[in-house]
């Protein structure tokens, strides 16, 4: 069960540090929503551990995407923060997702499975 509190918190700490680095600040919905998807890929790593690596990663973009557009539509749109908008992106989906990270979340999911194994040994 600590893996699972401590997957949320290196999560938290990664995704705001990586968002820091990408944009120059970052919102704490986002430290948030970072530590729920290494969460939860953690556990989908663990009951699908013989999945192969590209599959993996897939699935990791998928979840990742999926928790950025729900957080995206709550904060952006219902609360109208304005955390992050990729309206200009092209093939984004109401300016909450777009292609372009989701395919940088899939290559996010290589380092990603390597922590949560890490984590899962620890």
């Amino acid at each position: 069960m600590s893996g699972i509190f401590m997957s949320f918190a290196i999560g938290s700490v990664l995704y705001g540090t990586m968002e820091i680095l990408w944009r120059g600040y970052t919102h704490w919905t986002m430290l948030l929503t970072g530590g729920v998807c290494l969460m939860v890929f953690y556990v989908f790593n663990l009951n699908y551990f013989y999945l192969p690596l590209w599959q993996k990663c897939l699935a990791g973009a998928f979840i990742i995407t999926s928790f950025e557009f729900v957080v995206g539509c709550i904060t952006n749109i219902g609360l109208g923060w304005n955390v992050w908008n990729y309206s200009g992106m092209p093939f984004n989906l109401y300016g909450q997702v777009c292609l372009l990270y989701t395919f940088l979340w899939f290559l996010l999911g290589i380092p990603m499975v390597f922590l949560c194994n890490r984590i899962a040994n620890f």
